[in-house]
């Protein structure tokens, strides 16, 4: 079997994060993404998170990392996923697949929470939906994007975007930016976890 299309895929990997690196416009957002969350949890808020398919499992995982344990024990983050598939049949049944996230969000959501929205494409009706609904509710959000931003980087507050049109190497970059959304703000909630680390 040729091997060469696994060298291919790291390489391409490599390119991304190397192009995503260069732009120092994201260093910036990925500060204030970490602030806005930060605010809500200290201001007695939560974060809640959602998206499709693999970007569900992001934001699983995202969520999981915050209420139970990074990389070492702490108190759990107020965190919420939208992955119950309870809620999201019954909704989906009812009212239709685009308002799964949005039924959620005005159940739970509230001023001064954060929405944490993904989508590579930029475009997922029920997470633009999501968006609006958290608008209403004067909640921060903050998008982990792909190709060119779709419609929704100019709707949330906070946009991230992975330019690239592969939605594997995209969903690899989010993943690595949840990493470091979980570091920064433990970095501020819990400092001397970090306190032996250079910088």
């Amino acid at each position: 079997m040729n091997k060469q299309y696994i060298k291919n895929s790291l390489v391409q990997a490599q390119t991304v994060l190397n192009k995503f690196v260069a732009d120092e416009q994201n260093f910036t957002l990925i500060e204030k993404a970490v602030s806005t969350m930060v605010a809500s949890i200290q201001s007695e808020g939560k974060i809640l998170a959602c998206g499709n398919g693999g970007s569900m499992c992001d934001s699983m995982h995202f969520v999981e990392e915050l209420t139970g344990r990074y990389r070492k024990d702490r108190a759990p983050i107020a965190a919420m996923g939208m992955g119950d598939p309870s809620h999201i049949t019954c909704v989906a049944n009812d009212y239709g697949y685009e308002y799964i996230f949005s039924r959620h969000v005005q159940a739970w959501g509230k001023k001064g929470d954060t929405l944490l929205a993904i989508s590579t494409s930029g475009n997922s009706q029920n997470v633009i939906l999501a968006v609006e609904e958290a608008k209403k509710k004067d909640m921060k959000v903050i998008g982990l994007l792909g190709k060119t931003g779709g419609k929704l980087k100019d709707m949330v507050d906070v946009p991230l975007v992975v330019d690239c049109q592969i939605t594997d190497r995209i969903q690899e970059i989010h993943i690595k930016l949840i990493h470091i959304f979980i570091e920064g703000i433990e970095r501020h909630i819990v400092p001397e976890h970090y306190i032996d680390e250079q910088a």
